[in-house]
């Protein structure tokens, strides 16, 4: 069982920048893949960002390739999403996971295990 809980989420300009963290519960965080997605009002959730369990892969949506970074501290097990270059159509609850898919980055929703609460981002222009 993980338990996820995100942070950093609130409400920043548009060209500004956040740092979400996600930390995770239990002593086997190097285990899981781990990813990003974002749910924006009468929107379908989507993929953000993911990184493999190793953190030696990352893959992004194209609509944040180049603003977002994913990284991983196992040291804390902990996972960051930094968001910079924001822009409004950002804005939307995001949310971290975790897949037990291991080796390789997942995109999928259906392939995540355990999901946190959400954050909320708000971009204003």
């Amino acid at each position: 069982q993980v338990q996820l809980v995100e942070s950093g989420g609130g409400l920043v300009q548009a060209g500004g920048s956040l740092r979400l963290p996600c930390a995770a519960s239990g002593r086997t965080f190097n285990m899981y893949s781990m990813g990003w997605f974002r749910q924006a009002p009468g929107k379908e959730r989507e993929f953000v960002a993911a990184i493999a369990s190793s953190g030696g892969s990352t893959d992004y949506a194209d609509s944040v390739k180049g603003r977002f970074t994913i990284s991983r501290d196992s040291a804390k097990n902990t996972v960051y999403l930094q968001m910079n270059s924001l822009k409004p159509e950002d804005t939307a609850v995001y949310y971290c996971a975790a897949s037990r898919v291991v080796g390789t980055v997942v995109r999928a929703q259906a392939l995540y295990n355990y999901w946190g609460q959400g954050t909320q981002v708000t971009v204003s222009s």
